[in-house]
């Protein structure tokens, strides 16, 4: 094994997040195209790269090596939605080189624990998605109790496509103030409305689809995507942070 060992971003806290971070999501299903989508977020201003789970399907292990060798400098963020064999699965990533791994909040207690123990052993950042919960706050205070460095609020393409309109940032501020892990949302957000994420206490704004990556099909968007995402990044990085007053609501 590899034994990629990085602390880039493991034990991450609220504190430490001074700025706004840009996460790329490469929802690709070739190498050879999440390697020129990933340089040309770099260049735009890019911090962290996702491997996006098409891409985790369509090449595996290989794209996270590959990522990790052309981008040695950043995080780089695997979307597994990982449902069981929690340890076994964040092992194999961390081995190749992640710096964070995602398993579903819809998993059980057992699997999320053993995500958090290989990211422990591995010094990867665990981040757990409320994707399906019916009680969004409510799985927020569980992921973060059972030991998840972030939380993701994740309104996912299929429900996005059933129900156009909905985003996740209607229950954003609810989430933030309930925990006191980093939060993320994630939902096909325009420009316009991943800008505003900061400013309700979730400053890893990701871009993807529609922004990167196609909204009907997992492939790279068309049209100037440097000059595109470089706008984006640079109205992220120049938002401010703000969080809610915490709740004091528990299970």
């Amino acid at each position: 094994m590899e034994q990629y060992m990085s602390s880039a971003i493991h034990g991450l806290s609220r504190q430490q997040l001074t700025r706004p971070i840009v996460q790329i999501s490469l929802d690709l299903t070739s190498n050879a195209e999440a390697l020129r989508t990933a340089a040309i977020a770099v260049e735009a201003g890019a911090d962290w790269i996702e491997v996006g789970t098409p891409l985790v399907l369509a090449e595996g292990l290989h794209a996270v090596r590959a990522l990790r060798k052309e981008f040695p400098g950043h995080p780089l963020i695997v979307d597994l939605k990982t449902m069981d064999g929690g340890y076994l699965e964040a092992e194999m990533m961390g081995d190749a080189g992640a710096d964070a791994v995602i398993v579903m909040g819809r998993a059980h207690d057992a699997t999320i624990e053993r995500v958090c123990d290989a990211g422990a052993e591995f010094r990867m950042l665990v981040m757990g998605d409320d994707l399906g919960a019916d009680d969004r706050v409510a799985e927020a205070v569980r992921l973060e109790g059972l030991g998840v460095g972030m939380v993701i609020h994740h309104i996912g393409f299929d429900h996005r496509g059933k129900h156009p309109g909905l985003t996740p940032l209607t229950d954003l501020p609810a989430i933030v103030a309930a925990v006191s892990v980093p939060v993320q949302a994630v939902g096909g957000l325009s420009i316009e409305q991943a800008i505003t994420c900061p400013g309700l206490g979730a400053p890893v704004v990701v871009f993807g689809a529609p922004l990167v990556i196609d909204g009907k099909a997992f492939s790279a968007s068309r049209g100037d995507l440097l000059s595109v995402l470089t706008e984006a990044c640079h109205r992220v990085h120049a938002a401010k942070i703000r969080y809610p007053e915490p709740s004091r609501r528990t299970l």
